[in-house]
């Protein structure tokens, strides 16, 4: 395939990481994601729920940050899934702008049921790598993603 960047090997070496590290994840994430359109929820809905269902209730800043969505974003997220009476929206007694958010009994039974195909599907596309290479995919991501 033709090459139309030219630039410092510096930067071709950047950039060609670059686009092999996002082809990567997106394909991880559709292959990951791709069943979430049988129980009728978005990446972002299963995410929250998975956060909620392993970590507990949490307010809607700590599951943005959580889940890596802005808090706009994750409103309508949470308003979708507890009209679906998957989770609940809970006012702090003590601090009404204090939204708590947690999983109810429908939206626990789901994930009882979904979250163990999905993680048999991340491992069987993990398993193309090695446990050393895995560590060391680990490492490297945790490397990139820290804010310097």
């Amino acid at each position: 395939m033709p090459r139309h960047f030219h630039g410092t090997s510096r930067e071709e070496r950047a950039l060609s990481a670059y686009v092999k590290l996002l082809r990567a994840s997106e394909t991880v994430h559709l292959e990951t994601t791709r069943s979430l359109a049988q129980e009728d929820l978005s990446p972002s809905q299963f995410a929250v729920l998975e956060a909620l269902y392993h970590v507990g209730p949490m307010c809607l800043t700590e599951l943005a940050h959580k889940i890596l969505k802005t808090s706009g974003n994750l409103t309508m997220v949470v308003r979708n899934l507890e009209k679906r009476g998957l989770v609940a929206r809970q006012r702090s007694a003590q601090d009404q702008r204090f939204v708590g958010v947690t999983i109810t009994d429908k939206g626990r039974k789901l994930m009882a049921r979904i979250f163990p195909l999905h993680l048999r599907r991340i491992v069987e596309l993990m398993d193309r790598l090695r446990p050393a290479q895995l560590e060391e995919l680990a490492r490297l991501c945790r490397k990139l993603g820290k804010n310097q």
